[in-house]
């Protein structure tokens, strides 16, 4: 799972329209997709205190949920 670099799953909401702030994490290859959805955690890879799931669009940020 693909790590955003927010402090809360608030701070990345905030961040509708901009390109996301991540750092890969898996072993099998890229997970960041420019126009999909995906599963994301924060605020860091091994600091895991909330999850999220991001909608990207044309490379910025189109939904949280």
């Amino acid at each position: 799972m693909m790590a955003a670099n927010y402090p809360f799953k608030k701070s990345l909401k905030e961040a509708i329209g901009q390109p996301l702030r991540y750092t890969e994490t898996s072993i099998f290859g890229a997970e960041y997709l420019d126009n999909g959805t995906f599963a994301v955690v924060g605020p860091g890879a091994y600091d895991r205190k909330w999850y999220a799931k991001v909608t990207m669009k044309d490379g910025l940020i189109d939904k949280v949920s």
